[in-house]
């Protein structure tokens, strides 16, 4: 059997499906396959899940802070870890509903049908035992999480993902956790949170994808409050006595019940037969591509999401979708494929502080324009800022990177409470091409959060050169 379509699309994620609603507004001949279960990584195990379940983390751990306001009787609450885990799960149900009814709508409409893609030539997949020919392909098959294999062997389900950590029925006394990335940090100290004796374990020296040393160490000081935090040292698993596992890296040695592996997620790219659609992986195992129309090199062929391992976050997944949607039709009608501008980087952990990183990394700006000769940092520590007091929350630093030469925006990084809303301020303000003056000349209410952003301001602004300081606005910060 031989189907024909103009674009047919692997995946029904958030990327695919992103994907399809693009190539639906140019051609009715499309097609979405997906081997399920349907509902996108983030609503499913991802984004949703993990935010429910830190916030009921977050929620009882909050009555530690209750006594100082005169507030008591916090001491005798107590969680009920299986329920937690209920809650989690009937509210991810209910956010991987939405994208699921979409795909089956497809479905019932003959635009989606469920199995396993391959490729057989540069033109043609093969699901099902069906030939597939399509005119131009968007490869959205998602991401897994990595496990050794030699691990996953050994230890079988006392390895835990977040593919399976909200399945659980409930949590052990003890858990390691491997990787202090963005899935890591934010389990962790959910995890430990409720009661669990919880280790958290990196090679690298940083946390949370942080390249600044002066937001690094605040941020890991700050979470070591919660959990040890070993860094600079590889994981080491062993059997140990009564099922359970020893956790060595460097000096450091954990008898655990069980191990969260937290080191990233693979590309589903392995089971497609690429080398049949003439597409050659580079070293780490990618299609090369042009992140501006998501084409990868001179085939008819796009990719999207995360298995395209770019940024593996949902907005970016969802403009990638778009692009690749939107070219893959083009391309099927014979028409140019347009390259779109990408928006700011933005980078968001939900720890508590939270971690966030928007535009340009510390590490990369150090790399290509110098510190203290193309770029200033503007720091507001959050340990006496009048806001963070007032929430218990007075943790954490900010820094904000401008050009020398005029003051312009570039980027920045930080540790501290709400970061998740100072971030977007800062993307947007990054997106629009805004200087550190321009930002200065906007209103900023007293007392909130974001006056330790115009803290940062002024600090940069103070680095400045007077060709980039602008008439009416003083070069020291205002008082709390």
């Amino acid at each position: 059997m031989t189907r024909e379509v103009d674009v047919c699309i692997l995946g029904a994620g958030s990327a695919g499906l992103y994907a399809a609603g693009q190539v639906a507004r140019h051609t009715k001949s499309f097609l979405l396959v997906d081997p399920g279960p349907l509902g996108t990584t983030c609503a499913r195990v991802g984004c949703m899940p993990s935010k429910v379940f830190i916030q009921a983390a977050d929620d009882f751990h909050h009555r530690k802070r209750l006594a100082r306001q005169g507030i008591h009787g916090g001491e005798n609450l107590s969680v009920n870890i299986p329920e937690v885990l209920a809650h989690v799960r009937k509210m991810r149900d209910g956010f991987a509903s939405g994208p699921a009814g979409k795909a089956e709508q497809l479905e019932k409409r003959g635009h989606l049908i469920r199995g396993a893609a391959r490729f057989v030539d540069a033109h043609a997949v093969e699901v099902n035992g069906e030939r597939i020919e399509a005119k131009a392909f968007v490869i959205a098959t998602g991401s897994r999480p990595v496990v050794p294999a030699a691990w996953r062997e050994q230890f079988g389900d006392k390895l835990i993902t977040t593919d399976t950590l909200f399945e659980q029925e409930d949590l052990p006394a003890s858990m390691a956790i491997l990787g202090m990335g963005v899935i890591g940090l934010e389990m962790g100290q959910a995890i430990a949170r409720l009661g669990v004796d919880v280790v958290g374990v990196d090679m690298a020296e940083t946390i949370g994808g942080l390249s600044d040393d002066g937001v690094n160490y605040p941020a890991i000081a700050q979470l070591r409050e919660e959990f040890p935090i070993w860094l600079g040292a590889p994981a080491e698993l062993e059997p140990a006595e009564n099922g359970r596992i020893r956790v060595k890296a460097g000096d450091n040695e954990k008898v655990v019940d069980k191990v969260l592996v937290a080191l990233g997620r693979r590309p589903n790219l392995d089971g497609l037969n690429l080398q049949a659609a003439s597409i050659a992986l580079n070293e780490r195992g990618l299609p090369e591509f042009d992140t501006a129309t998501q084409r990868i090199g001179e085939t008819h062929v796009f990719i999207a999401g995360d298995a395209d391992g770019y940024r593996q976050i949902l907005h970016e997944a969802s403009d990638d979708g778009r692009i690749a949607g939107y070219n893959a039709a083009a391309l099927a009608k014979g028409e140019d494929i347009l390259r779109f501008r990408r928006k700011v980087p933005l980078a968001i952990v939900f720890s508590d502080p939270n971690i966030a990183m928007v535009g340009e990394t510390f590490a990369h700006l150090d790399a290509t324009l110098g510190e203290d000769e193309g770029f200033v940092v503007g720091e507001r520590d959050f340990s006496s800022q009048a806001r963070a007091r007032v929430m218990q929350a007075n943790h954490g630093v900010l820094h904000i990177y401008a050009r020398m030469e005029d003051g312009k925006l570039l980027g920045a990084e930080m540790c501290m409470p709400r970061a998740e809303h100072i971030a977007h301020e800062l993307a947007w303000t990054i997106e629009q091409g805004l200087t550190v003056a321009d930002m200065l000349a906007m209103p900023f209410y007293h007392p909130v959060i974001e006056e330790g952003l115009q803290n940062a301001l002024h600090d940069a602004y103070s680095q400045l050169p007077e060709s980039a300081r602008v008439p009416g606005i003083p070069d020291v910060p205002f008082a709390d």
